[in-house]
């Protein structure tokens, strides 16, 4: 990927390097050495060699060793820490969260726009499946998914549009594609409260969205539920699970009105 100028002249194009180079680590790639962040960036060898060296001294980064590789440091987390703990949200649904998630066998969530993907930042399971483990800071893409989906139908038409955009220019083709799902997704949003995936993210697991419609810190959060296929009986996505998770998006609505 090669490094592209900022037409805006205020723009901090050093900053903007030094997120890429954090944005390369991934939970399949969390440790990269110079060479490969030069080549996942499009920067010389010379300026990773730079930011690598004072990512580390900010503890944004450390040098393993052994591997001969960077890996993300703990002052990337202590970033994230006054977000989360402001969000009050997630102390109000945790409990009916875990609750629901142990009655019906899945992983119930509750996450966030983070650009053009959904950030989780709560999760409770009510399974043991190593292979399917949603946990706080993992992302999953808007269009195939049902929290994604929640989110695209309850937002305003200009800045859907502007998501949108986003998500074909990083994956073009993707808009098409999901084109009439997203359709249906604004139709059941509206007549059911609930937005529903089956299996187009993972084809073993089957999901329903619903959008929290008060917004936190001006962002729209949305509650998710996940059931592996094979557990699911029949209609029980839409008949069951989908009103539950509406009547406690509700719920949490109603506590985060009486809080002052």
């Amino acid at each position: 990927m090669p490094a592209v100028r900022h037409p805006d002249p205020d723009f901090a194009t050093t900053l903007q390097h030094g997120l890429q180079v954090l944005h390369c680590f991934t939970v399949s790639d969390p440790a990269l050495g110079n060479k490969e962040l030069s080549e996942r960036t499009g920067l010389s060898k010379a300026t990773i060699s730079r930011l690598t060296y004072t990512l580390a001294a900010r503890g944004l980064l450390v040098f393993d060793a052994h591997l001969r590789r960077y890996r993300l440091g703990s002052t990337a987390l202590t970033i994230g820490y006054p977000l989360m703990a402001s969000l009050r949200i997630r102390q109000i649904a945790r409990a009916r969260m875990k609750q629901l998630a142990e009655e019906v066998g899945g992983s119930v969530s509750l996450g966030m726009r983070e650009r053009t993907r959904m950030v989780y930042i709560e999760t409770s399971r009510g399974h043991d499946l190593s292979a399917w483990r949603p946990d706080i800071g993992a992302t999953v893409p808007m269009l195939p998914t049902a929290m994604g989906r929640a989110w695209l139908a309850h937002t305003p038409q200009r800045l859907r549009d502007v998501v949108l955009e986003q998500i074909e220019a990083s994956e073009p083709g993707q808009r098409q594609r999901f084109e009439a799902a997203l359709a249906q997704a604004q139709t059941d949003l509206k007549r059911k409260g609930f937005c529903i995936s089956r299996g187009a993210w993972r084809s073993d697991v089957q999901a329903v969205g619903v959008p929290i419609r008060i917004p936190q810190d001006g962002e729209t959060l949305v509650l998710n539920c996940g059931v592996l296929t094979v557990r699911l009986g029949p209609r029980q996505l839409e008949q069951c699970i989908g009103p539950r998770l509406v009547a406690m998006a509700r719920s949490v609505e109603a506590d985060l009105e009486a809080v002052p």
